[in-house]
């Protein structure tokens, strides 16, 4: 690692400095509890006011300034250093050389040994800067003019040092094909932890099913943002998703509706195999994220009693299996609304436990991680009383912990009665703050020395809608709005503290956060994606960063829109779906091509790509800034033109695509050429790409 090359703050000149400050609108080092940060005097002021301009979501714990940038090259490798840990190192390369690839077009091979300039070094040992608490997933990344080090003292804090690396190299580094670059990262030094070690998100396949692709899809995207929880909602009244052996109409049953589409007669469902499972399960693991089963009970059960209420031939069932309906159905009926609180398993019955405990061992047996969700909302007492519904989950907790799992649940499992072993998760999911009423689950779970996931609705939950006015419904098919009666755009998922939101509830309690797809009205990933994102970015970083104070008028604010912004090329780029909020400034990011010209010297196609977010192009293809977007084309001999624009605009639910520019020109003289696009749109600064143009 050479750390000699790093130049700290106190040798930064005034002018970068001063430049970085007013580009990064307040984003400043700072220093970890009871440590000096690189830069930074013992008080915690700045060597030399030093800070970065850096558009990395979530904000890391500290970033100093560098000189220079540093530049990966096709001869570059990543090397991990030679030592104890140089296989988990060599792992983390691979996922990194992996996510470079596709764009750079370079090999990147991966070795062990020792570095030469420009290589990406990884290395699992202590930097010297993180305390003990921070060194799960601490991690310090080094950036030079000759090479970029990240070193974390475990595997989970190196990977997620690669996102933040990633995030430093241009947006167009997500494009799935190549591009010419240059592939550039500022010199600087990040010192970077976790507030949280719980950064989830759930989503529902129940209500709709999902594929196992599509999940690994979202997986993927989740990871770069260092959410590290997957939370599967597997069963619900709607839909059960998971082969069990033993009760084959669970699924035959079970999985053959959704929400909202006619049930069973429009959207036939389905459902995963258990191998399938296990492949998801061990996906997620490749990117360093647990996964969370959830079989919701003793409520939103209806898929599990239409399933089984009529089983009676099952030998696994040692009683009538009528005898598991608890509903206010009888017998029970499908209901493919969005209505809840109409389902509920018997406490009293064998058949229910049968059943349960056939669930539970095998998605334990299945899972690796921690945890294990028995759901426990939503049940009203005229189906289940408080005594009984406290008898179903403490007979249900016996189950999780005998298979050595953490029982999670939920927070109206720490209701009267209920008996969860200590350590157990409450997920507080209510929207109540302070001490308002539906804050008391959030209390009780404390005083049952249970540690808590804060997850409330009008901040995290991601099926809620952006905007709702007396005129307006954004996005008018999708979410619903219970618990955002006027929607929840980009600042709710940002302005709270998950450490104060419930009166009694604070950090020593607090474990994480999770931001929650609801799955009652989004039947494939395109809509998932244009909900969750951008506000799981919101969610991410109030989880990792440092707390702020993230009103809609703080610089805390201010400075997370300019990076979020950035991040909307970064998402183009990846062919991700997400909902260009009007809420973020969101910023132009162009790259250009090579290109080589016609044997009289003629070229006529596109030179560049254009990410343009929330900006519409004309249903004309001409660039005039009357229209909204100019783009102009210096072609390197001397002449300028005006450009063509091609593009979608936003439809629906799907943000904008990227926008094409092409060109038309004839050259006098063979040769090659370095020409450039601007491109302008809206108030959003113009950007510029060079092309290259090839006579031979």
């Amino acid at each position: 690692m050479q750390r000699s090359l790093f130049l700290p703050a106190t040798l930064v000149s005034t002018a970068l400095v001063m430049g970085a400050v007013t580009a990064a609108g307040g984003m400043t080092a700072s220093a970890a509890p009871g440590r000096t940060a690189p830069g930074l005097t013992a008080d915690g002021r700045t060597a030399a006011a030093a800070a970065v301009s850096l558009s990395v979501v979530p904000k890391p714990a500290s970033a100093t300034a560098g000189s220079g940038r540093f530049t990966l090259t096709r001869g570059a490798r990543i090397v991990a250093a030679p030592g104890a840990q140089a296989s988990a190192e060599l792992s983390v390369a691979a996922d990194l050389a992996a996510y470079l690839r596709p764009a750079t077009g370079y090999r990147l091979p991966t070795v062990t040994g020792t570095p030469r300039p420009g290589d990406v070094v990884l290395k699992i040992g202590d930097p010297g800067t993180l305390r003990a608490g921070q060194q799960a997933e601490g991690y310090q990344l080094d950036t030079t003019a000759s090479s970029a080090t990240i070193e974390a003292p475990a595997a989970h804090g190196l990977y997620d040092g690669i996102q933040t690396f990633r995030q430093l190299l241009p947006a167009w580094i997500s494009s799935p094909a190549v591009l010419p670059g240059p592939w550039t990262a500022p010199a600087v030094r990040i010192t970077d932890y976790p507030r949280y070690g719980y950064r989830g998100v759930l989503l529902d396949i129940a209500r709709h099913y999902e594929s196992p692709s599509a999940v690994e899809k979202l997986i993927s995207q989740v990871a770069a943002y260092k959410i590290d929880v997957f939370h599967l909602h597997l069963s619900d009244d709607q839909g059960f998703r998971l082969a069990i052996n033993g009760f084959p109409r669970l699924t035959s049953i079970g999985s053959t509706g959704s929400v909202g589409t006619g049930g069973r007669l429009v959207d036939p469902g389905g459902f995963w195999t258990q191998a399938q499972y296990r492949a998801v399960v061990a996906d997620a693991a490749a990117h360093f994220i647990t996964v969370v089963p959830e079989v919701d009970s003793p409520g939103h059960n209806n898929a599990i009693i239409m399933s089984e209420y009529g089983d009676t031939r099952n030998p696994a069932l040692p009683a009538s299996p009528h005898g598991i309906n608890c509903s206010q159905n009888n017998p029970p009926r499908w209901d493919y609304t969005e209505d809840v609180g109409y389902s509920a398993l018997c406490p009293g019955s064998p058949d229910t436990w049968a059943i349960m405990r056939a669930i539970i061992g095998q998605l334990t047996a299945a899972t690796p991680g921690p945890y294990y969700d028995l759901g426990g909302d939503e049940v009203p007492a005229s189906l289940l009383s408080a005594s009984r519904y406290a008898a179903f989950i403490n007979r249900e907790t016996g189950i999780v912990t005998g298979h050595h799992k953490t029982v999670m649940g939920w927070a109206d499992i720490a209701g009267q009665g209920t008996r969860p072993p200590a350590g157990s998760v409450a997920e507080y999911w209510q929207p109540a703050a302070g001490s308002a009423p539906g804050t008391e689950t959030g209390r009780e779970a404390v005083a049952k020395h249970m540690k808590i996931v804060m997850a409330p609705a009008n901040h995290t939950y991601l099926d809620q809608k952006y905007v709702v006015t007396a005129q307006s419904s954004v996005p008018p098919s999708l979410g619903m709005n219970w618990a955002c009666p006027q929607g929840c755009d980009t600042d709710s998922a940002y302005d709270w503290d998950p450490g104060t939101f419930v009166s009694g509830v604070t950090d020593r309690n607090v474990i994480g956060v999770e931001g929650d797809m609801w799955g009652e009205t989004v039947p494939n990933l395109s809509d998932v994606d244009y909900m969750v994102f951008p506000r799981l970015l919101a969610v991410a970083e109030v989880a990792w960063s440092p707390p702020a104070r993230r009103t809609a008028a703080s610089p805390a604010y201010r400075d997370f829109l300019r990076r979020l912004a950035a991040q909307g090329a970064r998402l183009q780029a990846g062919r991700v779906n997400f909902y260009p909020s009007t809420e973020v400034p969101w910023s132009l990011d162009i790259t250009g091509t090579t290109v080589t010209a016609s044997a009289r010297g003629q070229v006529d196609g596109p030179l560049a790509t254009l990410s343009a977010p929330g900006f519409p192009a004309s249903t004309l293809t001409m660039c005039d800034p009357s229209l909204g977007i100019g783009c102009t084309i210096n072609w390197g001999d001397g002449s300028s033109t005006t450009g063509d624009v091609t593009g979608t605009n936003a439809t629906g639910t799907h943000v904008n695509s990227l926008y094409v520019i092409f060109g038309q020109h004839t050259y006098a003289h063979r040769g090659t050429y370095h020409g450039t696009v601007t491109a302008s749109a809206g108030s959003a600064a113009p950007v510029s790409a060079g092309f290259t143009v090839r006579w031979p």
